[in-house]
């Protein structure tokens, strides 16, 4: 299911620019990553990577639920990613 949320979001978008576009692409990214660094659990270069990927996803999703948060929300549950913290 959360594979094929994915593919709908990339299928609809034709602009590849598109806030959900690219939350959903760092998405599958932190994903790998993730799968990547439980069998490599030294491999420190990954782990920054990732880091910085899920601070630009954040930075992306704070942005959308300042600017749309019906958005937000549809996008939580398609990608099925927890809602931020607030601070």
């Amino acid at each position: 299911m959360i594979k094929n949320s994915f593919m709908s979001i990339m299928s609809q978008e034709e602009n590849r620019g598109s806030v959900e576009f690219q939350i959903a692409r760092f998405t599958n990214k932190i994903r790998s990553l993730t799968s990547h660094l439980e069998l490599h659990r030294k491999d420190y270069l990954s782990q920054r990577g990732l880091r910085k990927i899920l601070g630009k996803r954040q930075r992306l999703l704070s942005y959308l639920a300042k600017k749309d948060r019906v958005r937000y929300n549809e996008l939580i549950n398609q990608l099925a990613i927890r809602e931020s913290k607030t601070r």
